[in-house]
């Protein structure tokens, strides 16, 4: 396996995992999952919601997916496609959080 491929396998597992940290913390401290219901709040809360969001996404996603596939019993297309989004999403948090730790010297 290359370096680059390394990398890359790297940024997308620390991106789930802290996506997977986040929403658990929040499901820790609010006693409800994390949504992106919370954008609806408005003011104060729905900005500071974005940048969690931001880094939330992933697993919020594949949460749903699999909720959506079980209750609603939804294609197997829309099932790939969402997963599809999530891990590219949680590739690109990883590569964020990446550059930011090589950033600070970590």
């Amino acid at each position: 396996m290359s370096q680059g491929s390394l990398q890359l396998f790297h940024s997308l597992a620390l991106g789930f995992a802290i996506s997977g940290l986040l929403v658990s913390v929040y499901r820790a401290l609010a006693d409800k999952p994390a949504s992106f219901r919370l954008l609806q709040g408005g003011g104060v809360a729905a900005v500071l919601a974005v940048p969690f969001l931001a880094f939330a996404a992933p697993v919020i996603i594949v949460r749903n997916t699999i909720r959506g596939r079980r209750i609603e019993n939804r294609r197997f297309e829309f099932v790939f496609l969402a997963t599809f989004i999530a891990l590219i999403w949680s590739l690109m948090s990883g590569r964020v959080l990446t550059m930011v730790l090589h950033g600070l010297g970590f």
